[in-house]
Order: structure tokens, then sequence, then C-alpha cells
């Protein structure tokens, strides 16, 4: 491969928030579509968004951790969700290591996405108006992620 042809390549993964070499779980479209319900494939693999308020996980109140519905990473401590009142799962601070983000323009205007770092799958966008300590809100697609209790 010419090295110009490489670089060429990834710097255009970089542009789209692609990393370059792929992300650790990776599935052809097809294998995506039999895993997902349909809403969380349109989310994850399309980023759709889903209705607001008509996600279980706003009146999840337990403690445990928000995951990837689509390769089942931890993504949110419950410690760190809270009402932003969206109608969305909304979180101030994503874990270690979790999430990735890219540039956003499809409405028009510059927004943050968050996805997961490790299946790329679209979870929803990051904005600055949430509560301290971060200013953050990780507003997040139900249907991209699944709850999983801690253990008692």
């Amino acid at each position: 491969m010419h090295r110009r042809i490489f670089l060429a390549g990834l710097m255009g993964s970089a542009a789209l928030g692609v990393p370059a070499f792929g992300f650790e779980v990776t599935k052809s479209d097809a294998e995506w579509k039999k895993l997902l319900s349909p809403a969380a494939y349109d989310v994850l693999r399309h980023e759709g968004t889903e209705r607001p308020y008509t996600s279980p996980l706003n009146n999840e109140k337990r403690d445990g951790v928000f995951a990837c519905a689509g390769c089942g990473l931890d993504l949110y401590s419950s410690s760190t969700k809270y009402e932003s009142h969206t109608g969305w799962p909304s979180f101030w601070r994503p874990l270690p290591n979790a999430i990735g983000t890219s540039t956003d323009r499809k409405i028009g205007v510059a927004r943050t996405e968050v996805h997961c770092r490790r299946c790329g799958g679209h979870l929803g966008h990051v904005f600055d108006d949430g509560p301290p300590p971060t200013g953050k809100r990780y507003c997040m697609n139900g249907v991209a992620l699944s709850f999983k209790p801690a253990k008692a």
C-alpha cells in the first residue's frame, strides 16, 4: 500500500470520529440487525433518536451500571445519573475509557456525538448544560443502553 493512500485513510477515519483500525467489537450490518431490537439497531448503528420519555431507563433508580446495548461495555454508573427533564436518560460523567466522541452536524449546528468506544454504537450527545461537578449532560438514548443492577 502506498504511504499517501494509507495516511489519507487514517486522516479520513479520524475526521469521521472512527478509530483508524476499527473498533474492538465489529459485526456485519446483518449481524447487528439480528442481535438488536429494531429501535436499538436504528439508534446504535444508524444514529437514530428514540422518542423522548419512552425509555423505561428514565425511571431506573437502582444502584448499578448502564452499559452499551450493543456490546455490553459498562458506560455510566447509576451514581452519575440525574433527571434532566429532557426525556432521555442523562448522566454527568461516563466511566473511564467507556466512550468516544465526534462532531455531528446533521441538524445544521455542531454537536458532540457520543459513541461506545468498543463497538462504535451511537449513544446520544453531550452538552455543556449539566450539573456540577462536570457541567456536562450526557443525553443518551435509552434503547442504546442496558442496565445491570448492583449485586446485593
